[in-house]
């Protein structure tokens, strides 16, 4: 049987927990007897949504801490394939709030220990050793996904070292990242960017106001303009396709000299936790099965609502 060819990378796994209320009201003792607790983070929610579209996926983290067992133990239930180094580090929790009443959503997010000294060269070593061997074994193009924050402790040099190796071994590379990382890490030339609105704008165009976006249609149009025209001049850069998602709003596409908007199928979300990662899974399976650009990122869409109609995070179905 031939290994994975998907490499799913994210150095801040997280424990969420979904507690969903009929109501909920700030500064009261709110109960609710519908609640659960997955493994989670950016790169485990693209993991899980591949393995469900039928895709060999190899996801590598670190773990450390009380809750390191706990988490191998919920993503071997959802047959998830794992690797990972000792980090001595707790693993962060991070809640999600529903209240049916309003369909509203509030996220808790805590903040990640730092990673002990010396993760950063085990992760190095075995991100190298699982690379080769994926590239070596593979029997198609491998992919490497990148996803989320990464934990304190990690050096900016750590990401676009991935992003280098992957780009050597000719892994088609997709990163959803923002900041330094993304940065420092498109030098690199990776395939395909897929920063959300705020992230792009917080790497790129940090003078441009989110406040104003939502209310000032004017304003919404100087801001397409000034992104698309900064993702069109690092295109011409770098060679990268950017993809920019914006919530409930079309999904706008950078790919060469062309700019795509693509709408979005309005869905009545149940909990939208891991629909950005299921939008990344989706268009990552798509393109492995030798799709355009354009309609991976249907497929992308289309995996995102499956998620958010359901209480699960980053899964397409139950």
């Amino acid at each position: 049987m031939n290994g994975p060819h998907f490499l799913s990378v994210c150095l801040n796994p997280t424990l969420q927990k979904t507690l969903l209320f009929s109501s909920w009201q700030r500064d009261q003792v709110n109960r609710t007897g519908c609640h659960r607790l997955d493994a989670s983070g950016k790169g485990v929610n693209v993991t899980r949504v591949l393995t469900q579209l039928g895709k060999s996926v190899l996801h590598l983290t670190q773990l450390g801490g009380n809750f390191r067992d706990l988490f191998i133990n919920l993503c071997e239930k959802d047959d998830l394939s794992l690797v990972w180094v000792e980090s001595s580090s707790e693993i962060r929790f991070c809640y999600t709030l529903i209240d049916r009443n309003d369909n509203s959503m509030t996220e808790l997010v805590e903040e990640s220990e730092p990673v002990h000294p010396g993760t950063e060269q085990a992760l190095r070593e075995l991100f190298d050793r699982e690379s080769q061997k994926i590239a070596r074994t593979s029997v198609k193009q491998p992919t490497l996904i990148i996803s989320g924050t990464k934990a304190a402790g990690f050096s900016d040099a750590m990401i676009p070292h991935m992003v280098s190796r992957a780009k050597e071994l000719g892994f088609r590379i997709i990163l959803d990242i923002k900041g330094k990382d993304l940065q420092n890490s498109l030098v690199y030339g990776p395939d395909i960017i897929k920063p959300n609105l705020l992230e792009f704008c917080t790497t790129y165009l940090p003078e441009i106001d989110e406040s104003k976006i939502q209310v000032d249609e004017s304003y919404q149009r100087i801001v397409q303009h000034e992104v698309v025209s900064q993702a069109q001049s690092l295109v011409r850069q770098f060679g990268s396709s950017i993809i920019i998602t914006r919530g409930p709003l079309p999904v706008w596409v950078i790919e060469g000299t062309a700019f795509y908007d693509v709408p979005l199928k309005s869905v009545v979300p149940i909990n939208a936790t891991g629909s950005g990662d299921a939008f990344t899974a989706g268009l990552a399976a798509a393109l492995d099965d030798q799709c355009s650009l354009v309609d991976a990122v249907t497929e992308g869409i289309r995996c995102g609502s499956l998620n958010a109609g359901l209480l699960k995070p980053g899964v397409i179905h139950v």
